[in-house]
């Protein structure tokens, strides 16, 4: 896996956490599953990195 992918994926993790997190505080069940989601799609993104990085090698 790329370096700038790596950084690219955690930092869309850090942003639906915050956004999972805001969403749970301010009682805003559509931010919350909004934050849920983006935090899905980085963990999609770093298994599919994986993948491609184990064919490589």
């Amino acid at each position: 896996m790329g370096g700038d992918d790596k950084m690219k994926n955690a930092a869309e993790k850090a942003k639906g956490e915050a956004k999972e997190a805001l969403g749970k505080v301010t009682d805003d069940e559509k931010t919350e599953t909004e934050g849920k989601a983006e935090q899905s799609k980085s963990d999609l993104k770093q298994a599919g990195e994986k993948v491609k990085d184990a064919f490589k090698g």
